[in-house]
């Protein structure tokens, strides 16, 4: 980390080390940049990246979900990204700030996946794209500033971006261990469970109701079964109304299973007109 205060202001710089390692995003050096960062406030998050690097594949997608993950979705509110190698000559002889346009669309939609961003949000739209060359031979103006190819002064445009970016209204990001070990995996869908036992028990419930009415059911079809024989039923449907409003005894059918006590009253008359119908 580099410190430089000014005008009662202090500017800390840490350089991370590289993420990539082999061909993988570098979970060692991720973990020590975030121990480092313990307890300190991220006020604006610099990705650095080459102008000079003419494609992107998935391995720039895992370092930004790496990055995300670590640190939240909130870090690209306090993002920029810096192109570095900015003094070049681009192929096949595009114009210079169209192959910057280019160039900064491709590695913004990789933002976009990896952290998991739409590109209509604001978040994922206001993502500033600064390049910067700090070769020896890079150009200078009459102020013996560095300027790039187009004629920008990169240094004040890269620290008037920098301001732009902590200034924009956006929340600091602050390191806490909360934010390291991520979320506890103890809480995660508790919110559900209430939901989950009211399903479980109205399930209990409905079948509990579904065996009683299919119980009461069965011991109503044993009883008219053995008591009145289809074959030999000749009582008028008046008559077996009047039967019906009797309480009728537990009984055993021939299986040894016992029906059981039904009181019948007239409400089941269309039950038993449609069985003996």
């Amino acid at each position: 980390m580099v410190s430089r205060s000014r005008a009662g202001f202090t500017l800390n710089i840490i350089d991370t080390p590289g993420l990539i390692e082999g061909g993988y995003v570098n979970d060692m050096a991720l973990n020590n940049i975030k121990s480092f960062l313990l307890n300190k406030t991220i006020d604006v998050l610099l990705y650095v990246d080459r102008l000079d690097a003419y494609r992107v594949d998935n391995l720039d997608k895992e370092v930004v979900k790496a990055i995300t993950d670590s640190f939240g979705k909130g870090i690209w509110n306090r993002a920029l990204v810096v192109l570095t190698h900015a003094q070049l000559s681009p192929p096949d002889g595009l114009p210079y700030e169209e192959f910057v346009s280019k160039r900064s669309e491709a590695l913004l939609k990789v933002v976009r996946l990896g952290a998991g961003l739409k590109k209509q949000d604001a978040q994922a739209s206001s993502i500033p794209v600064v390049l910067v060359e700090n070769s020896g031979r890079c150009n200078k103006n009459e102020g013996d500033e560095k300027v790039l190819p187009n004629g920008t002064a990169w240094i004040p445009h890269l620290v008037q971006t920098i301001t732009e970016v902590i200034l924009s209204g956006s929340k600091s990001i602050y390191v806490d261990k909360k934010l390291i070990d991520g979320p506890n995996p103890n809480e995660k869908g508790k919110f559900l469970i209430p939901l989950i036992l009211i399903i479980q028990v109205s399930l209990y419930i409905l079948y509990t109701w579904s065996s009683f009415f299919s119980l009461l059911m069965q011991g109503l079809i044993n009883y008219f079964h053995f008591s009145f024989p289809v074959n030999s039923i000749s009582l008028p449907l008046n008559q077996l109304n009047e039967q019906s409003r009797m309480i009728l005894p537990k009984r055993v059918d021939h299986r040894g299973r016992c029906g059981i006590p039904v009181l019948l009253v007239a409400s089941f008359d269309l039950v038993l007109g449609h069985l003996f119908s």
